[in-house]
């Protein structure tokens, strides 16, 4: 009987982690409607007597985001939020733009894996896996392509003089970001200063300084 408790166990943790994304849609398309005031895991669909082509149009990826803030990055996401038509499909992506030494600081996809393309300039990019930490990171140059797996923390960083721009797919119509500086000292109401000093092994004041500047939000 135990073994077959463990057998069970052991496929129903498999069978999870078989269907740890997006689920496959069962339809053609379940364009999303931004209109209802249902709630559920996902979008609700319009009906599909009301769809039209532009439900699966976004227009302006072409146009550089602007980069004149204190990271000198930004990102300009195409997903379920702005393409409707993106609803059940499981992808979406992006359009990241770096001033010169322009960062897309540490951040996290909870939902996604991110493949990076670069269209032009050079990046220092990176992630970091869970606990123990492990750092890989690579330079690419104008048509390299990098693989940041779900929920690590990555980054980018623009070590050229000049602009670089990069496209990024994400495995998810809604793959979620969370700014690793923005989130633990901006947070609002803030986290407690000594669960943070602790955390971080610094004085108090130093998480005091960190929680009261401003955290640029370069998505």
């Amino acid at each position: 009987m135990a073994s077959y408790v463990f057998a069970l166990v052991v496929l129903v943790l498999a069978s999870t982690q078989a269907f740890a994304t997006d689920p496959s849609q069962l339809q053609d398309f379940c364009v999303a409607d931004n209109t209802t005031n249902v709630f559920l895991n996902g979008v609700v669909c319009k009906n599909p007597a009301l769809v039209k082509a532009d439900d699966f149009f976004f227009s302006g990826l072409d146009k550089p985001g602007n980069t004149k803030n204190a990271l000198g990055s930004k990102v300009t996401a195409v997903n379920v939020n702005n393409l409707f038509g993106l609803n059940t499909l499981g992808i979406s992506l992006a359009r990241v733009d770096f001033a010169p030494y322009g960062l897309n600081p540490p951040h996290t996809h909870p939902r996604a894996t991110e493949v990076l393309t670069l269209l032009q300039g050079r990046l220092y990019v990176g992630f970091v896996t869970s606990n123990p930490p492990k750092l890989f990171t690579k330079t690419l140059n104008k048509g390299d392509v990098f693989v940041f797996p779900q929920g690590l923390i990555h980054f980018q960083l623009n070590i050229g003089r000049e602009n670089a721009v990069a496209i990024a797919a994400l495995s998810s119509q809604n793959p979620g970001v969370i700014t690793v500086a923005n989130t633990v000292f901006g947070s609002n109401p803030a986290i407690n200063d000594d669960v943070l000093a602790k955390a971080f092994q610094v004085d108090k004041k130093v998480v005091d300084h960190l929680q009261s500047l401003f955290w640029t939000e370069n998505h």
